[in-house]
């Protein structure tokens, strides 16, 4: 992929639904991927890492139907560099109207002896056969040297020559383990560009990991010094520690460009949108001191600095909640409010909802506004994203009427609909929400293990939303569930039912474990 003919357009590469996935509970089902992937594509992110597809079915199939809708940014699949695994990536990628295969291999010294077991020299020939196969399915192929900023300089010039030579159009280096800091990141993306002979017939990229705090500095160092592609995850969405966060690079670019003279075709208007749906799907609440997007980094306690603000914004603020599509709303909703409103309110939220959908949000929002007095962008985000995550499932909430108090025992009547049919149970616990779960399993027995409860208010005041994440495990494999209410034990269920629908679904599917650059 080209940058164009501007020398400082930086690429940005997201890799939320490959790199993001593989923090552990957040995994993300098809329905989800999908969504994530049209608003990338809307926010105007060059290329979609999709998947792993040989991985496993889901991953395959997720790939394939990311490469169907996107019709603008260039899909890409991840593979080793198997044969096996470069043809399994070129068939899912088969309806992308531009595709991308990354290809990768370990080369550090360490990677090699106990990782891969073999020798040098036959990872330099896997090099050169991986990419050469790689250029038969598409003229795009980008490799990565897994575990590059521990490897041997020498090798890892050898290395890129070749894979450069033999059809690669972008190299990716990756500091797998978050172990370089940002002048040893940067010397090294130079000393690559400076040292191998045909490095102009390629781009450079950064792939960093956060171990250390460091995967965003490292990866501006590295533009600085000669990449032009950034490796990166909605929210620093990653394993272990995350990865680069995309709305930290992109703003960076954006607000220092007196240091940074570099820009990216991403619409940032969009990554507040982007990064509730991720938090949401994956369960993974954004801290409230999170740059860029956390809940508190447009706010303003101190005295000094409120009086400040009233001012001139600037004294305090880099950059404006406008910049990244945090907006206050003129149009405010509440239980007077009509069908028309609500959509023109959900439409300027960024939602686009079929009539069915819309119907069903509807009839939620009218029943929250009878409880709650002012009823914020917050919850109704929080309400669209609960209804459209369970829109398909098997398994629906019906009712829960629960007893509770400091005398037991607690008992939780349920009802659910079990594919069309309506099944009630009334079970004890240890607490309301155990009793609650109790109801759950009696419904729909199963063995999987509670990993996480985790609730959260979704806005302030008594009686504001709950929105409970559940993370269930079953036979190694991880799912979230997501579920809002203004109850919490409601929510609480919703949450145990969601996350039940998605274990249904991945026990279909099976997953070969997979290192990834």
């Amino acid at each position: 992929m080209s940058t164009g003919t501007d020398p400082n357009r930086v690429v940005i590469f997201d890799t939320t639904l490959r790199d993001g996935e593989q923090s552990p509970g957040a995994s993300m089902n098809l329905e989800e991927k999908l969504r994530i992937a049209e608003l990338l594509e809307e926010m105007g992110v060059d290329v979609i890492e999709a998947g792993f597809p040989i991985a496993s079915n889901g991953d395959f199939e997720a790939v394939s139907e990311v490469s169907r809708i996107v019709r603008d940014a260039v899909v890409c699949g991840l593979a080793r560099s198997s044969r096996a695994d470069i043809d399994r990536a070129a068939e899912a990628l088969k309806p992308a109207r531009r595709s991308r295969i990354h290809t990768f291999i370990s080369t550090s010294p360490l990677h090699m002896k106990y990782k891969l077991q073999m020798e040098p020299e036959e990872v330099y020939k896997a090099v050169v056969a991986s990419v050469t196969h790689a250029r038969r399915f598409t003229d795009d192929v980008e490799w990565s040297p897994e575990d590059g900023s521990r490897s041997e300089h020498d090798f890892l010039c050898r290395c890129v020559e070749a894979a450069i030579g033999a059809g690669a159009t972008t190299i990716n280096i990756p500091d797998t383990v978050g172990y370089a800091v940002p002048e040893e990141f940067g010397a090294l993306i130079r000393m690559l560009i400076e040292r191998v002979p045909n490095s102009g017939k390629a781009i450079f990229s950064t792939h960093c990991h956060n171990d250390l705090g460091l995967a965003v500095a490292n990866s501006l160092a590295g533009v600085q010094n000669g990449a032009r592609q950034v490796e990166c995850t909605i929210n620093g969405l990653g394993e272990r520690a995350g990865n680069a966060a995309l709305e930290e690079v992109v703003m960076a670019l954006r607000t220092r460009p007196d240091r940074l003279p570099y820009t990216t075709g991403v619409k940032t208007e969009c990554i507040t949108r982007a990064s509730k749906l991720v938090s949401t799907i994956t369960g993974f609440v954004v801290q409230p001191n999170k740059a860029i997007v956390g809940a508190n980094a447009f706010a303003h306690e101190s005295g000094i600095h409120q009086d400040g603000m009233l001012k001139h914004a600037q004294t305090y603020e880099i950059m404006t909640p406008d910049s990244v599509g945090l907006n206050k709303s003129t149009l405010v909703m509440g239980k007077h409010s009509g069908r028309h409103a609500f959509r023109v309110k959900l439409k300027e939220m960024g939602y686009e909802l079929g009539d069915n959908a819309l119907q069903d949000a509807f009839r939620r929002f009218k029943a929250l506004a009878d409880k709650k007095k002012d009823v914020y962008d917050e919850d109704i985000v929080a309400l669209v994203d609960d209804e459209v995550l369970r829109a398909n499932d098997a398994i629906k909430f019906v009712s829960l009427q629960v007893v509770c108090g400091s005398v037991g025992p607690q008992t939780a009547e349920l009802t659910l609909d079990v594919r069309g049919e309506e099944k009630a149970f009334k079970a004890t616990g240890d607490g309301p929400v155990d009793a609650t779960f109790n109801a759950i399993k009696e419904l729909v027995p199963h063995t999987a293990r509670l990993q996480l409860y985790q609730v959260h208010a979704v806005t302030e005041g008594t009686d504001a939303q709950a929105e409970v994440t559940v993370r269930l495990e079953e036979g190694g494999k991880s799912v979230n569930g997501q579920g809002a209410d203004t109850d919490t034990l409601v929510a609480s269920a919703r949450a145990y039912v969601n996350a039940l629908n998605k274990l249904m679904v991945k026990r279909e599917k099976t997953a070969p474990a997979a290192m990834s650059a």
